[in-house]
């Protein structure tokens, strides 16, 4: 890639070789930042610039087809070979299953676990995107969208609030089902107030004050700059190449 990777050290792990981290500051790369600081897991961040269209590049694309990241390498794979995954719902099960944490074995607790996290993957996620793009990127009357994703993220905070009614964590258990939901939510909350919420604003100030997840947030957060007309073309109306 065009920038160059930083590394960040293990903590409290096998000594093992560092993954390689195709990220951007974003919700879906604070997800995987937030397990490997949780983990301890030693990575090197590697910056995927992508208002530049670094996600086009043809290095890039062997590891991530959709042209998205995250995606990561690891060189201690299964049988001690490099795998690369992308997706990032793929890479919290990878990752999981290699440490053998916040992913329970027991086959209803895991269950619980991939009930929410695919949750996200599939509705928090793309709905919360959709809202923040039509409230804050386009440049016509949309009022029907903005109202449609808004309301949907409003209704999905209401699922997440019941469930958090009940359970400290969402699979009961904190695990990366709540890793995957945190910094949707935690975008959401530039239109969304929690007010309405108090079971999941009390669960985000519970995340929120995990060291792993403040450093996770941090990380790269200098890259992350105002978006530019030049940047909109490279991020918006993309088509099949």
């Amino acid at each position: 890639m065009a920038a160059r990777p930083r590394k960040k050290t293990a903590r409290n792990v096998p000594a093992c070789k560092p993954l390689r981290f195709f990220y951007w500051p974003t919700p879906n790369g604070h997800k995987i930042g937030i397990l490997l600081e949780e983990t301890g897991l030693p990575y090197e961040m590697v910056p995927v610039d992508i208002n530049k269209g670094e996600q086009f590049e043809p290095a890039f694309l062997k590891i991530s087809p959709n042209n998205r990241m995250p995606a990561i390498i690891d060189p201690d794979g299964p049988a001690g070979r490099p795998i690369s995954v992308f997706e990032s719902g793929a890479i919290l099960q990878y990752l999981c299953r290699k440490t053998g944490r916040f992913y329970p074995k027991e086959e209803r607790a895991r269950t619980a676990v991939e009930e929410w996290l695919f949750w996200q993957v599939g509705g928090l996620g793309p709905m919360a995107g959709q809202a923040n793009h039509f409230l804050h990127y386009a440049e016509t009357d949309v009022s029907y969208a903005r109202k449609r994703y808004t309301d949907e993220v409003h209704r999905l905070c209401g699922v997440m609030n019941i469930r958090l009614g009940k359970v400290k964590y969402l699979a009961g258990s904190y695990s990366i089902a709540d890793m995957a939901c945190f910094p949707w939510v935690r975008s959401a909350m530039k239109y969304q107030t929690l007010d309405e919420f108090p079971n999941l604003a009390a669960w985000f100030e519970r995340l929120g004050k995990r060291p792993a997840v403040q450093r996770a947030l941090a990380l790269g957060k200098e890259l992350r700059k105002p978006m530019t007309a030049a940047d909109k073309k490279v991020l918006f109306g993309q088509r099949a190449r």
